[in-house]
């Protein structure tokens, strides 16, 4: 008798032992009595009693998901390769283990088809420029459809987009005439103010006595430095008008 109940009480302590499962602090454990949902379990030390109830633990930290890299047609009929990474976390632990099989390769693939749909939904310059807007979307429509799976998806960016080599050329060329047009405005948007204000010079040297005579003076001073220079004097009217008075005298 006492060899049997030593039996009893070893088995009980294995069975006892097998039951306690551990629960981490970033995980949550989902709880079925008789293959029916239960309830949800926080973390620490927790009874599954064997044959009648059972539980599956899910991770609830935030995942990073790379979507891998794929063939995309932009609206205006641009073939281009691109590829993201999505970032999600689990806010219900129940509905992702009885909603959905597999939620990582469910969220992997409506990843895949909703960028596809979102590039081609627009022209390849709006993807260029407005990718911050375009990734927005993408997680906006990823998470509304993994809403009912008890994940919510954080955000989404694109990572590389990969243009044929033909296009990359067109884009080229089209950078360097759009640098080329911006040189020629700046050019002329200086010559313009130049000319403004010589136009403002002449003014004043014409309405001032004596202003044009002065400056022929001082241009005569700047070049006379270089005795290598030619100088030919340029006489004001002024001068030539004195000049003249003076002979009638």
């Amino acid at each position: 008798m006492d060899t049997f109940m030593i039996i009893v009480l070893v088995v009980v302590v294995i069975i006892l032992l097998r039951s306690i499962r551990q629960v981490d602090e970033y995980e949550r454990g989902v709880k079925f009595k008789f293959g029916k949902y239960s309830k949800i379990v926080g973390p620490g030390w927790r009874l599954v009693l064997p044959i009648i109830e059972s539980m599956k633990k899910i991770d609830i930290r935030t995942k990073a998901v790379d979507v891998p890299e794929q063939d995309a047609i932009t609206k205006d009929n641009v073939s281009i390769r691109i590829n993201a990474v999505l970032y999600y976390s689990i806010f219900d632990a129940s509905k992702v283990i009885i909603s959905v099989e597999n939620y990582k390769f469910a969220v992997g693939q409506l990843a895949q088809t909703t960028m596809r749909n979102a590039v081609g939904a627009v022209t390849l310059d709006e993807l260029l420029v407005q990718r911050d807007k375009i990734s927005e979307e993408i997680c906006k429509i990823i998470d509304e459809a993994t809403d009912p799976w008890g994940i919510k998806v954080e955000n989404v960016e694109l990572k590389d987009i990969s243009l044929p080599e033909e296009m990359k050329r067109v884009l080229a060329i089209a950078a360097e005439a759009e640098r080329e047009k911006a040189a020629v405005i700046t050019k002329a948007e200086g010559e313009a103010m130049a000319a403004e204000n010589l136009a403002k010079a002449a003014e004043t040297m014409t309405s001032t006595p004596g202003a044009l005579h002065l400056r022929t003076l001082s241009t005569l001073s700047d070049i006379s430095a270089d005795k290598a220079n030619t100088i030919v004097i340029a006489l004001p009217i002024e001068i030539l008008e004195a000049i003249k008075g003076k002979d009638k005298k």
